[in-house]
């Protein structure tokens, strides 16, 4: 087959859906491509060998032929099957909530993003070999918002600029950043942002990952800070999410 008609991809498999008898469409999150639609055909198939390289939240290596409307796996190979996910129903949980914010914010192929990719593999990797995943998910959710080009604005206030003091204050989710009091203050649609809260935003937003880790916000800061970025996603969205009210449920 000419180098035209086939390609290889490095992908994180999303999500997928049976298709007609035995295939299944997959959406995917690829390294070059942004994210791609493509179908395995016969991965429905009991001896299929494609079939369990191509489950969600599967790093792989694939080779695609080009269809007439969808490409199409030929071969399929596991860079990391990320096992620790798979055992674990809340560590499964976390990594459909990671893929389903990959996919409700990228488009289909075109939408580059490098950094957004290794963010996704980098993060899943966390999630599989940490007890507690929790700043590893926030540190992903901040860094997504700023890849995409959704960076909240938590230094200066949104509304008139002047530097935030170390004070409680609010946040505007249209406004995309932080308000100080005098801006916030009784306006609609804000929430109060406390002293505590703002300090691990800006830390999350300004850190690598490693500076992130060492992070250890009090249960009442983790309570804020898991609302405020829900709301803002769910705003930037225009809709809810499915994955964090599932993962709500099943934690203890």
């Amino acid at each position: 087959m000419s180098e035209f008609r086939s390609f290889r991809i490095e992908a994180v498999v999303l999500r997928h859906a049976d298709w007609g008898e035995a295939d299944r469409i997959l959406t995917l999150f690829t390294r070059k491509r942004g994210k791609l639609r493509v179908v395995a055909k016969g991965a429905r198939r009991i001896r299929s060998r494609k079939a369990g390289h191509l489950e969600p939240f599967t790093h792989v290596l694939l080779q695609l032929a080009r269809g007439r409307d969808l490409s199409i796996v030929t071969q399929a190979e596991t860079l990391e099957a990320y096992i620790p996910i798979r055992e674990d129903l809340i560590k499964t949980a976390t990594a459909s909530y990671l893929v389903e914010l990959v996919d409700r914010f990228t488009y289909e192929e075109g939408s580059e993003n490098i950094s957004l990719f290794h963010l996704l593999i980098d993060t899943l990797g966390r999630v599989a070999d940490q007890p507690e995943p929790w700043v590893a998910v926030r540190y992903f959710e901040m860094h997504l918002l700023d890849f995409l080009g959704f960076r909240p604005q938590l230094f200066k206030c949104a509304n008139c600029r002047e530097r935030i003091e170390p004070v409680n204050q609010y946040f505007s989710v249209a406004q995309g950043g932080v308000l100080c009091p005098r801006c916030g203050a009784g306006l609609p649609g804000v929430r109060e942002v406390s002293v505590e809260t703002l300090k691990y935003l800006r830390h999350f937003q300004r850190s690598d990952y490693s500076q992130a880790s060492r992070a250890h916000p009090a249960l009442q800061a983790r309570v804020e800070i898991e609302a405020l970025m829900q709301n803002y996603l769910t705003y930037l969205l225009e809709r809810g999410l499915n994955s964090p009210n599932f993962l709500k449920e099943i934690q203890p």
